[in-house]
């Protein structure tokens, strides 16, 4: 699997920071704040692509894996003007140690970044081999954590936990297209990262849900 991002360096004082974008927008992708979970709303093309991004997460343990997806438009029928908040997402290691309140200012000195194509393997092969069992026993310590700041979702977790958990996004890409037509009454296809999962610590589930229909921005001057 092949990936095109681009790479940024931000220095702040005598600290600098890698931050890995997708090369092209992430269009139809919304993640919105529901306040007791998240909704992560997604075409194909960006659950495909965010499944890849959460892999390069897995292998990235030095930089923040940036989503930009809070300007989005919704998903048709699904958010309109209801207050809900959109965000972007961060992925990044927890051993980064990164302070959240220094990501607007870091957000804000990215410029247009050096483009790369990174070779990335296939997250499929990694879930069967997932000790489920495991996650719940009492002394697992491995969880996702999050925190909210500038209107961005920070997802903090092990390179174990971005690497099994990918799939997630990636089975939506893969099926969520074709369960919709031949299931016209039920047309909703998603995958969670559920708190049963053993998996989250402090941290709301996040429901992954395909969508193939979308609002589309009118052109200028209509």
């Amino acid at each position: 699997m092949k990936l095109s991002v681009t790479i940024h360096q931000v220095r702040l004082g005598s600290v600098e920071f890698k931050v890995i974008r997708p090369a092209r927008p992430l269009v139809n992708a919304v993640l919105a704040d529901h306040d007791r979970y998240l909704n992560a709303y997604l075409d194909q093309d960006a659950a495909e692509r965010i499944g890849a991004l959460w892999t390069l997460a897995a292998g990235s343990p030095r930089a923040l894996v940036h989503l930009p997806m809070r300007g989005n438009p919704a998903p048709a029928g699904e958010l309109s003007d209801d207050g809900r908040r959109r965000l972007d997402l961060v992925l990044l290691h927890r051993k980064l140690q990164f302070a959240p309140s220094q990501w607007k200012t870091v957000r804000g000195r990215l410029g247009p970044g050096r483009p790369q194509t990174v070779s990335l393997s296939d997250p499929g092969d990694v879930e069967g081999d997932v000790d489920h069992a495991a996650r719940h026993f009492r002394e697992n310590r491995d969880l996702f954590h999050q925190h909210l700041h500038a209107e961005t979702l920070f997802m903090t977790g092990s390179a174990k936990l971005f690497r099994e958990t990918a799939g997630h996004f990636l089975d939506v890409a893969r099926n969520g297209p074709g369960h919709v037509p031949v299931h016209p009454g039920c047309p909703h296809f998603c995958r969670e990262l559920h708190s049963n999962d053993g998996i989250l610590g402090n941290a709301r589930e996040i429901h992954i849900e395909y969508c193939d229909d979308w609002v589309q921005e009118p052109a200028d001057g209509t």
